[in-house]
């Protein structure tokens, strides 16, 4: 691969995908459908978003020392220099992105929007048809068999 082209070609920085759906859902809530409410009593709302949250981000940390101790990139838009096929990626391909919905869902229980918990569900269907697909193309052509062995082995999500 040339140098130039050795990245997944990632639409947008996949922080910032779920991010926009959480904004977006919160805006509808607060200007649009104000009185929507997920209907949870307010002590079991915040310990449930701050359990979510912090799972996400155990998560998300596990992955990243993943990439950390493989010297290879975490950022979707450079290139990868080696597998991750360890530690958390033995039970899913895509760790980061599922700790990435689970704070969102935190974020969105804790928020009180369930218009923004429900935009969750096209923020990964958008995700898994710009972000994902990208990478494992990428990745498929960067490291062949071994890439298809690792996923014939180990589910995407969960």
């Amino acid at each position: 691969m040339s140098e130039a082209k050795d990245n997944p070609g990632v639409i947008a920085p996949p922080p910032l995908i779920y991010l926009g759906f959480l904004l977006i859902g919160w805006a509808v809530e607060r200007y649009v459908l104000p009185d929507l409410s997920l209907g949870l009593p307010d002590m079991v709302r915040r310990w449930g978003a701050v359990i979510l949250i912090v799972v996400g981000f155990m998560l998300e940390g596990a992955a990243a020392e993943r990439f950390r101790s493989k010297r290879t990139a975490i950022e979707p838009w450079k290139a990868s220099t080696a597998l991750a096929t360890d530690g958390v990626y033995r039970f899913s391909r895509n760790p980061i992105y599922v700790g990435f919905a689970v704070i969102y869902a935190g974020l969105a229980v804790g928020m009180d929007a369930p218009v923004a918990l429900a935009l969750l569900v096209p923020c990964l269907v958008m995700i898994d048809l710009f972000v994902i697909r990208r990478e494992e193309r990428y990745l498929e052509g960067k490291f062949g068999q071994a890439y298809r062995d690792y996923v014939s082995r180990v589910r995407r999500w969960l």
